[in-house]
C-alpha cells in the first residue's frame, strides 16, 4: 500500500518530504512497540475493533466494486469482500455473538495466507523468492502465537500482532524516507531498491525522464487483455483459475492469455516468446519456475492490428487519458533492449504492468502530497489496487490480474464525479428494469 501511494505521488514529492516521511516511520515503529509492550484492556479493545472496522470497510468496498461491474472485476473480488465481511463481523460479534476467540480467527487468516505465500514462492522460484517465503514463515509464526496463549495471552494476542505489523510497516516507511533523499529531479522512484527487487523495472536514462508535456491526452493509452478463458475455443470451465491463471480446451491444450499496451500512432508493447512454448499439461508445471533455464528468446509484436488478425481480438480493454508519455517512452527504450522472455518473471503481463506504472508515476503530484496521500488511503479502489499489486509481486502478473489492476488504477487516476452514488444508482435502476420486464 505504501509503495503504491508513493508511486502515484511521485519522486519529487518523496524527495521534498523525506525528513517527514522518515520521522513518521520512526513514530509508527514507536507506536507499534508501545502497543506490543502495553496491551492493556483498553488498548486491546480499541486495537481489535479498529482492525475489524477496517476489514468491514475493505469488504464493503470490494462488494460494491463487484456489484457495479461483476464481469470486469472478477469473482476474486466477490470472494475477498465476503471473507472480509464475515471475519470483521465475527470479531465485532455482530449481528450475533461469536464464541470463537478473536485470536483464533486471526491465526486462521495468517496461517492460510502464510502457507499460500510459501507454496507460490517454492513453485515459481522468482528472483529473491526467499523474501516472500520468509514473509510466509513470519505469518505462520504469528498464527502459532495466535493459537497459543504463550507468551501472550489470548486477550492480548490481537493488539500484539497489530503492534508487530505497525513495527514492520514503520520500518518500511523510514527506509523509504532515507532512500528518497537520494532521488534527483529526473530520477524515477521505481529505481529505488524496494521497487526493483523483482528486477522488473529497469533504471531509466536520467536525461529523458523529466516530463515536459501535459498529462491529459486526447489519444488514449490502451491496455489490451486476452483473458485465458476468452482466448480459448470451447474451454473447460474452472472457476477463478481460467480467469486468472490458465484455461484448458477440450484437447487439453493450455492458454495463459495475453496482454499488450498501445499508444497510437507508434508505440506498442507486446512481449511474446520467439518460438511457441509447449504448454501441454505434462510440461506446464515445469515452465512455471522463473529460473534462468526457462528463459527463452522473445520478440515484440509490431501492432494490435497484426496480433488480432494473427490470433484473435482482445476480449477486454482499459483506456487511460491521464498518463505521462515522456516517462512511458523512456521506460520502453530501456525495457526493449532485452527481449528475454520468461513465463512467470518476464512475460507479456509483466511488460505491460511495469510500462503502465512508468506512465502513471507521479501522476497525482499536485503539490499537496499529504492531502493526496490521505485521499488515496480513504479510496476503496486504492486498497484493492494495492492488494492486487502485492499479489502479483508474490506470484507474477497474469492477464486476468493485470485487467483488474488496470481497471482499479483507472478509477484512481481518472475518478468519476460522485462515482459510488452514481454507479450504485445506475445498478439499482438496471435491476428494477429487469424485474419489471420479467415475465409472470
Amino acid at each position: 500500500m505504501i509503495r503504491l501511494a508513493m508511486l502515484l505521488v511521485g519522486a519529487q514529492a518523496l524527495r521534498r518530504k523525506w525528513p517527514v516521511i522518515t520521522f513518521l516511520g520512526l513514530l509508527w515503529m514507536v507506536l507499534g512497540l508501545a502497543i506490543m509492550a502495553d496491551a492493556a484492556d483498553g488498548v486491546t479493545l480499541v486495537a481489535t475493533e479498529a482492525f475489524a472496522i477496517l476489514l468491514l470497510f475493505e469488504g464493503f468496498g470490494a462488494l460494491a466494486l463487484f456489484t457495479v461491474a461483476p464481469r470486469r472485476r472478477g469473482y476474486s473480488v466477490l470472494i475477498k469482500g465476503c471473507a472480509l465481511l464475515i471475519l470483521g463481523c465475527m470479531i465485532l460479534d455482530f449481528p450475533i455473538y461469536c464464541a470463537v476467540h478473536n485470536s483464533i480467527l486471526f491465526g486462521i487468516a495468517f496461517l492460510i495466507d502464510g502457507c499460500a505465500r510459501i507454496v507460490t514462492a517454492a513453485v515459481v522460484r522468482f528472483p529473491k523468492w526467499q523474501i516472500i517465503a520468509a514473509g510466509g514463515l513470519v505469518e505462520i509464526g504469528l498464527a502459532a502465537l495466535a493459537f497459543s496463549s504463550w507468551p501472550v495471552s489470548y486477550d492480548h494476542t490481537v493488539p500484539f500482532i497489530i503492534g508487530v505489523a505497525l513495527l514492520l510497516s514503520g520500518w518500511t516507511v523510514s527506509r523509504l524516507g532515507l532512500m528518497a533523499r537520494r532521488l534527483t529531479d529526473n530520477m524515477s522512484v521505481l529505481s529505488l531498491p524496494m521497487f526493483e527487487w523483482r528486477g522488473w523495472h529497469k533504471r531509466m536514462p536520467l536525461a529523458t525522464v523529466q516530463s515536459s508535456r501535459p498529462l491529459r491526452h486526447a489519444t488514449p493509452l490502451v491496455v489490451h487483455v486476452w483473458t485465458p478463458v476468452g482466448s480459448v475455443v470451447d474451454p473447460e470451465r474452472r472457476l477463478l483459475i481460467d480467469r486468472y491463471c490458465a484455461a484448458v480446451d477440450k484437447k487439453g491444450r493450455i492458454s495463459t492469455g495475453h496482454a499488450a499496451l498501445e499508444l497510437l500512432p507508434d508505440l506498442y508493447i507486446s512481449h511474446y516468446p520467439g518460438a511457441e512454448i509447449d504448454r501441454s499439461p505434462e510440461d506446464f508445471m515445469g515452465s512455471l519456475r522463473a529460473t534462468a533455464e526457462n528463459d527463452v528468446p522473445g520478440k515484440f509484436q509490431p501492432s494490435y492490428a497484426f496480433e488480432s488478425a494473427d490470433w484473435c481480438p482482445a476480449d477486454a480493454r482499459v483506456e487511460f487519458h491521464t498518463y505521462d508519455e515522456d516517462r512511458l517512452r523512456a521506460h520502453w527504450m530501456a525495457y526493449r533492449r532485452d527481449d528475454t522472455y520468461n513465463l512467470t518473471n518476464r512475460n507479456c503481463s509483466v511488460s505491460v504492468a511495469v510500462a503502465l506504472e512508468a506512465a502513471l508515476e507521479g501522476i497525482l503530484d499536485d503539490g499537496t502530497a499529504w492531502r493526496r496521500f490521505f485521499r488515496l488511503v480513504a479510496n476503496p479502489d486504492f486498497w484493492i489496487t494495492a492488494l492486487l499489486r502485492a499479489r502479483a509481486e508474490s506470484m507474477t502478473w497474469t492477464p486476468g490480474l493485470l485487467l483488474d489492476y488496470a481497471g482499479s488504477l483507472r478509477a484512481i487516476v481518472q475518478p468519476q464525479k460522485n462515482p459510488w452514488s452514481r454507479r450504485l444508482q445506475a445498478f439499482s435502476r438496471l435491476r428494477r428494469s429487469a424485474m419489471t420486464k420479467r415475465p409472470a
